[in-house]
């Protein structure tokens, strides 16, 4: 099978490094962009020596032209700009894995526009584990109702900007779809004030940030008695970049415009 042409949007970051290195010994794709920041520090370096590896002959850019010759994005980069972004893939009809987590219903919105004109996979979390968790934390709602009391733990390093984090809440809103909810109309964020009176039905929320712990999630379900805890921790980025690829040779296939999620790619509705 011809390799696909990819580029990589968020190529400086932190995980758009790890992208740049697992596509090293790839027959899958051949990268044809990096995008970065326009007049960052990183603009104009081999996207491959940026990530450590040998060098790849793909400058890091600033420009979004540098996309027209991509079959499919992988797009790591920060919430800011993500609108720009997506006006940018409908204009070049290219389709995006959105990894970005972060932002606002205004921009959740506008991506379900884009998704109107190409394809667009979101995944909060790109590990095919941390999807499974989700199916499994669906399920286990769906069987306790609302019996069950409900809270997700989750722990990023310290240079993680949002919290609750995307993934956990992807997780909180599995747990609602389970029993019939809306998460928006039942998430708690806050279970440390005094004044907090535990609400029968709640879904709550917990962050940790401490070192360099690349990502753990639990989502606790309890009833008098017992409790389930349903756990996944991931011990290197790697891990993320080769759930990506995974998604972006799905997403390139290619699939019809509309919102995918990595919950179709996997087959698990």
């Amino acid at each position: 099978m011809k390799p696909k042409n990819l580029a990589i949007v968020g190529a400086s970051g932190r995980m758009g490094r790890q992208v740049v290195a697992a596509l090293a010994d790839s027959q899958q794709f051949n990268l044809v962009a990096a995008l970065g920041r326009e007049n960052s520090e990183a603009e104009g370096i081999d996207s491959g020596v940026l990530a450590g590896i040998k060098a790849n002959g793909v400058a890091v850019s600033g420009e979004f032209s540098c996309l027209q010759k991509a079959d499919v994005v992988i797009d790591f980069a920060l919430p800011e700009s993500l609108p720009e972004r997506l006006t940018w893939y409908q204009k070049l009809r290219v389709p995006a894995v959105i990894c970005t987590t972060g932002f606002g219903q205004e921009t959740a919105a506008k991506m379900q526009d884009a998704a109107k004109v190409i394809a667009i996979l979101y995944a909060a979390n790109t590990s095919v584990g941390i999807n499974l968790l989700a199916a499994l934390t669906e399920n286990a709602s769906r069987v306790l109702g609302m019996e069950a009391d409900i809270e997700v733990l989750e722990a990023h390093h310290t240079k993680k900007q949002d919290a609750p984090s995307g993934t956990a809440l992807l997780l909180g809103d599995a747990a609602a779809r389970g029993r019939g909810q809306v998460l928006a109309d039942v998430a708690a964020y806050d279970r440390n004030g005094k004044d907090e009176v535990h609400r029968t039905g709640s879904i709550g929320f917990a962050s940790i940030r401490a070192g360099d712990i690349v990502g753990e999630h639990t989502v606790y379900l309890v009833v008098a008695g017992e409790r389930i805890e349903l756990t996944h921790r991931v011990a290197q980025r790697s891990t993320f970049a080769a759930g990506a690829l995974r998604a972006a040779a799905w997403l390139a296939k290619p699939q019809k415009p509309g919102f995918y999620q990595m919950k179709d790619m996997l087959g698990l509705d």
